[in-house]
């Protein structure tokens, strides 16, 4: 039994390892778009387009891919989604025409949404032995810490050494992948599935749940909070005044405090019970971005701080959300991963694209009060995911 602990360990490691620097490069163009839109001359409204493209291939796509990796058992997914979104992300901000830029964000993003639902899947099966929430709650951890870390790294080289050198942490992907490919061990197809799944079958029954769709409805509500905060407020930063690194640090600590809200999830769980973490996380968002808006020109690091707070309880559902979904229909563990890590993102970018024009036109913060209204209204449908 150790030694079968200790064989399956490894993986883990790795695997949130990879997940770590994946999630590096989907954070990477957030902070800088507003330079690269001024560099480009394209509008705050084309830039969220731009964006939102990203968030699609690389969110929307999943459940597909997650399909493939039930079906295929292969590990390809994860360590060519690493490389695909290692090399194309950076390169993609020395594009000086607009085609290029979007071509290679694209494949940037397929590349993460290659590499999550395996990553995701795979995690669930080595954690078999383990307690699979704290399991859990570390790999989404240490995605979130990765992907904050990405807006600190390119607002800092863009600021210190320019926008044209953030290709350099191209190589830290790429060494990574090679990684996975070596130390993550195939699985065998007795092991990893239980049955051939069938595409039109696995799809009717997890769209056909009603607990599932609620749960998919709860991760694109705090979706929507978590991209409207990253994809727009460094514009709102910008105009204002403030620097490609201190827009960065924003946003790092805010979703770096995202990540310690996923690790704290299953503690927090303990004390107050599965239900009442949906509701601080859902209901909570509102009075926290009321504050924030009081106070980001009056009170700097004030408004900061409770951006930080709105971070850590706006992630602190998301492993509870995952375990819980992936439970419902086991056999779909990465269909499922798919859907509430990346079809639920992938949707709210779509609105996104709108919300851009609507924050162009109306203003950011009348944007990001009314997204932060819609969850803790709708937190009502929580009582439904419990009547059992």
């Amino acid at each position: 039994m150790n030694e079968s602990l200790s064989q399956d360990k490894k993986p883990l490691i790795w695997l949130s390892g990879g997940h770590f620097v994946n999630d590096i490069y989907t954070g990477v163009l957030n902070p800088i778009m507003p330079f690269l839109a001024a560099k480009l001359g394209i509008s705050m409204a084309f830039a969220t387009v731009i964006l939102t493209i990203s968030h699609v291939f690389s969110s929307l796509l999943q459940p597909i891919f997650g399909f493939f990796a039930d079906s295929l058992n292969k590990r390809l997914f994860i360590f060519w989604g690493l490389l695909l979104s290692s090399i194309f992300i950076p390169f993609s901000v020395i594009s000086d025409r607009i085609g290029m830029l979007i071509l290679c964000i694209a494949l940037g993003s397929v590349g993460s949404s290659f590499f999550h639902p395996q990553a995701l899947g795979l995690t669930s099966y080595f954690s078999k032995d383990y307690n699979a929430s704290k399991v859990m709650a570390i790999f989404i951890a240490m995605g979130t810490a990765g992907y904050s870390l990405g807006p600190l790294v390119s607002g800092g080289i863009t600021q210190f050494l320019g926008m044209h050198k953030i290709p350099l942490i191209s190589l830290l992907g790429v060494f990574w992948a090679f990684i996975m490919f070596k130390f993550v061990p195939k699985i065998s197809n007795g092991n990893y599935l239980l049955q051939k799944i069938k595409f039109k079958e696995a799809f009717k029954s997890i769209l056909s749940n009603k607990k599932l769709n609620i749960l998919n409805i709860i991760a694109m509500l705090k979706t929507m909070v978590n991209s409207s905060c990253f994809i727009l407020l460094p514009f709102l930063w910008k105009n204002i005044g403030y620097k490609p690194l201190y827009i960065g640090f924003a946003l790092f600590i805010f979703i770096f405090a995202g990540g310690v809200g996923s690790f704290a999830s299953s503690f927090v769980e303990k004390k107050v019970g599965t239900q009442n973490v949906f509701y601080i996380s859902m209901i909570s968002t509102l009075p926290l971005m009321v504050l924030f808006i009081m106070f980001y020109r009056v009170f700097p690091l004030l408004s900061l701080i409770i951006f930080v707070i709105m971070g850590f309880v706006t992630m602190l559902a998301t492993p509870i959300t995952m375990l819980m979904a992936q439970n419902v229909l086991p056999q779909y563990k990465s269909i499922i991963s798919g859907f509430i890590n990346g079809f639920s993102w992938g949707i709210v970018a779509i609105i996104m694209s709108a919300l851009g024009f609507v924050a162009q036109n109306c203003g950011i913060t009348k944007v990001l009060l009314v997204v932060s209204i819609i969850p803790a209204i709708c937190s009502i449908m929580v009582k439904e995911l419990f009547k059992d």
